[in-house]
């Protein structure tokens, strides 16, 4: 086999990517649907398209070198859709005719249609603004004070480890917008610089450190015309509602936020993020009303979509049910066991979800109150799947082991598919499911699809193991295609989800409060010599470990603290010294650092590089804004002053690697690296 073709491949089509169709919305009559998807599986143009009456058409297809359309907005109906190219505003329906550039008051972004179709609302300079569909009208909403304001945009935390995207939300009637305004002053600065080209200017961003102070996100209600009404939300939860608070109650984060029907409904967490509240706005006052309240004495959460309510007003809440992350639909509780992952969207009395019996699969399932049982699975067959609906259409994202399919139902029939077009990998990963270990660790394994019996092969753990993803799934994608590449170069490819991964229930989840390396090690090890008591190809002599981002910092602390198991390591991206991440994140695992100092130091890995033994390679992309560059130099230099060779690479890049040039050389060089650290 040819060992670069694969790592092109990789490269050009963006970690297969390209030629996905991605961000689903159907019209509530179930008549439309859009979505965006590139030209091909290696043009990374993405254009906007419109499926209607079985047929699949382009609305927007930007020119080269654009990257097209990368998001977009349409109004309730999905008669007009909103997006924004370089900046400037573009409008188009999807009953025909041309896109339409509309003028605004300055580079646009994050724009929405108004559920009627005759407004957009964008922000600008941090102002947010509203301009007729045809162009007419451009007035101003609400303006910073300051350049640290903005209005309509959510906060660093709330996007990078919340989840939450958006900073405003349109009334029903299209008269009043629900507006977050964020306070950014107080954040600590940093500063991005371009090392390739030193004559650019360094870039600044706001980032919460952990223990440091986050921005003040609060909300206001403001008409059309530009009349204001604050939002009185609760500044902190009662003391008797924080249990084991380790710093003041205060409401630091707006979780989600939502205008539906009966008013706004925002929901509001404490900085320890052991309570949360929900919260209904009364449009005419500002005032609230508490609908619910959740405490738990590690972290509440909300899955994605929740809450919200279905038609009829019946609220569809987060619950925990012993060990299960379930939701509550009125008086009515999602089945036992069944790990909720994300709500999908209500139709009438309909509430539409994913969720998982097994974690390495992901169902969608529905709930309807007029149908015996109430509850019921969609999706078939092994794999991960989600969906988008609206009327009686659903559109039903499956990936599984053989790739991924979009089928477009009506009335629970399939009617049609929607293309994928994303190439298909030159290495065809051939993965072997286990559990294993006490704790029946869910793991993927790896062999040469020309391996023979009898033969020994190095090993090489290529987990991702931290909380928000797993890569264990009975789904295709970059990482298993990766893996198996890695395979036919000789090694024998483990990945493994220990504990601190979803959809294996509470504490499986909460397995790595206090200490975010200890229990995910132990994982990876246990996995590795349970799947080498069942496969004697397993070479323990030889093994090593890569990883990026979180599980690059998994990569470096396992060379450093386990060097008897590990003999190389490949750490990307490595956030090596916990308190120079992110607020929200490291808050929930280890507390505030001021408060719980010793969860930070028993996660660092900087007061460990003196026990280095074991080839290292750090790869670090400079213009970092996620995992700051100064992890990997702060661990560099500390292993230099203990005298400790390593290895250490820059790239001109920012957190992820996907670039041709970049991410196809990158994958040969840890081949290269690990292959001569083994000794292969």
């Amino acid at each position: 086999m040819d060992r670069n073709g694969f790592p092109r491949q990789f490269a050009r089509t963006r970690r297969f990517t390209l030629g996905v169709p991605r961000d689903f919305t159907v019209s509530p009559d179930g008549e439309r649907v859009l979505f965006v998807r590139s030209a091909s599986g290696s043009d990374p143009r993405n254009l906007l398209w419109l499926y209607e009456n079985g047929q699949e058409r382009p609305l927007a297809e930007p020119a080269a070198p654009s990257p097209g359309v990368t998001s977009y907005a349409a109004d309730l109906e999905v008669r007009v859709v909103a997006y924004v190219l370089g900046g400037e505003l573009w409008t188009v329906h999807t009953g025909g005719g041309a896109p339409r550039r509309i003028p605004t008051a300055g580079p646009a972004t994050a724009p929405r249609p108004s559920p009627d179709g005759t407004l957009i609302a964008y922000v600008t300079g941090g102002a947010l603004r509203v301009v007729g569909t045809d162009g007419t009208g451009d007035r101003l909403l609400a303006a910073p004070e300051c350049p640290d304001v903005t209005y309509g945009l959510p906060d660093y935390a709330a996007v990078a480890s919340i989840g939450r995207s958006r900073g405003y939300w349109w009334s029903p009637d299209s008269d009043a917008l629900l507006v977050a305004r964020v306070d950014a002053s107080m954040v600590q600065r940093r500063y991005i610089a371009d090392a390739a080209n030193p004559q650019e200017p360094p870039r600044c961003i706001r980032y919460p450190a952990a223990g440091t102070p986050n921005a003040e996100t609060t909300l206001l209600l403001t008409t059309v015309a530009g009349e204001h009404t604050p939002v009185r939300l609760p500044r902190a939860a009662p003391e008797a509602d924080v249990p084991g608070a380790w710093n003041a109650p205060a409401f630091e984060y707006v979780v989600t936020a939502d205008w539906e029907s009966a008013g706004p409904v925002v929901s509001l967490q404490t900085r320890d993020q052991r309570t949360l509240w929900i919260v209904a706005v009364a449009p005419a006052t500002g005032d609230f009303d508490v609908l619910a309240r959740q405490t738990d004495e590690a972290w509440v959460t909300c899955p994605p979509g929740a809450p919200r309510h279905t038609a009829a007003g019946v609220p569809v809440l987060p619950q925990v049910c012993g060990d299960t992350r379930a939701i509550r639909i009125g008086s009515v509780v999602s089945p036992a066991g069944l790990q909720v992952r994300e709500v999908l969207g209500t139709v009438g009395a309909q509430v539409w979800f994913t969720a998982s019996e097994d974690p390495t699969e992901v169902h969608v399932w529905c709930y309807d109150p007029s149908r015996e049982p109430g509850f019921v699975r969609l999706s078939e067959g092994p794999g991960v799947h989600t969906a988008a609906v609206g009327g009686d259409t659903v559109v039903l994202d499956s990936r599984t082991e053989d790739g991924q399919t979009v089928t477009v139902l009506h009335g629970g029939q399939p009617s049609g598919r929607i293309g994928v077009l994303t190439e298909e990998p030159l290495v065809t990963p051939q993965p072997v499911h286990l559990a294993l270990g006490e704790r029946e660790l869910r793991s993927r394994l790896h062999l040469p699809s020309w391996y023979a019996p009898g033969g020994r092969l190095p090993v090489l753990l290529f987990p991702y193991a931290g909380p928000g993803m797993q890569v264990v799934t009975r789904a295709r994608a970059w990482y298993t295609a990766v893996g198996q590449w890695f395979a036919e170069q000789g090694f024998a490819v483990l990945a493994t989800d220990g504990r601190g991964t979803p959809g294996r229930g509470v504490a499986w989840e909460r397995g790595i409060v206090g200490d975010r390396l200890g229990p995910v090690l132990e994982d990876q090890i246990d996995a590795l010599h349970a799947a080498a008591e069942r496969y004697d190809a397993l070479d323990l002599g030889r093994v090593a470990i890569r990883g990026w981002s979180f599980s690059g910092y998994l990569a470096a602390g396992a060379v450093l603290h386990r060097p008897d198991v590990f003999h190389a390591a490949v750490a990307g991206a490595p956030p090596v010294d916990r308190r120079l991440y992110d607020t929200y994140w490291e808050e929930r695992y280890l507390g505030h650092p001021d408060v719980r100092p010793e969860g930070y130091e028993r996660s660092s890995l900087l007061p460990h590089a003196h026990r280095l033994t074991r080839p290292l390679m750090l790869v670090h992309g400079l213009a970092d804004d996620n995992v700051a560059p100064a992890h990997t130099l702060r661990l560099s230099a500390a292993l230099l002053a203990a005298g400790r060779p390593h290895t250490v690479l820059p790239l001109p890049t920012g957190h992820l690697v996907t670039g041709e040039g970049v991410a196809d050389k990158l994958l040969l060089l840890e081949l290269d690296f690990l292959k001569r650290s083994l000794k292969i």
